[in-house]
């Protein structure tokens, strides 16, 4: 029989890498809780606690919920989710030249409420930005809403010189840790594979 799953996200991003992999949440509720940055907090200690108090936010009985965060560092830095262009032409100035850190906290609340974590580290680099890019891009406006500033699935994917780690993860959802928790924990959603296992390819 299939488990009911939510997903704790109003991204339209990681409802589509879901549905990617053969899973269609039964039920998208976007969650509204304080992501104001803690004093002195790391960027993956953050991303654990936002994407645990997702799942947390949602009251939905006898399911499971799916919940993630996304949190971009430079160094022990956390850069924002961009909502103007001084903040993202800040990020990418951050990020010109260098190697910066994408964490991924997800969270999954099983039937009886228990809470399952797991962070997916993927490191990025970009190359030396020019000043025309960051305009650029800028203008293209991608940068909106979006940690560190850039997605990687348009335009800036040209910015990126290396990558080591889950690419999904980059876009919103690591595919593979999402579906080693699902598996894990018993749920048994419709597959790609049109089973009860859902295919792990990324």
């Amino acid at each position: 029989m299939k488990n009911k799953l939510v997903l704790a996200s109003a991204s339209p991003r990681r409802l589509q890498l879901l549905q990617q992999v053969g899973i269609t949440p039964d039920k998208v509720i976007a969650t509204n809780i304080d992501e104001s940055e803690h004093p002195r907090e790391l960027p993956r200690a953050a991303a654990l606690r936002l994407a645990t108090a997702k799942a947390n936010a949602v009251k939905e009985e006898n399911c499971f919920v799916l919940a993630a965060d996304t949190v971009v560092g430079a160094g022990s830095r956390i850069l924002p989710k961009t909502e103007t262009e001084k903040d993202a032409r800040k990020c990418l100035e951050i990020l010109s030249g260098r190697r910066h850190h994408v964490y991924g906290g997800i969270a999954l609340k099983t039937p009886d409420g228990k809470i399952i974590t797991r962070l997916c580290d993927t490191v990025v680099q970009f190359k030396k930005l020019t000043p025309s890019e960051i305009n650029d891009y800028l203008e293209s406006g991608e940068w909106r809403g979006v940690a560190g500033g850039y997605a990687i699935q348009g335009k800036a994917a040209a910015f990126v010189k290396f990558i080591r780690g889950s690419y999904s993860n980059v876009v919103g959802l690591s595919l593979y840790d999402t579906m080693i928790m699902l598996d894990g924990s018993g749920y048994r959603g419709m597959g790609a594979n049109g089973s009860g296992h859902t295919d792990r390819g990324v």
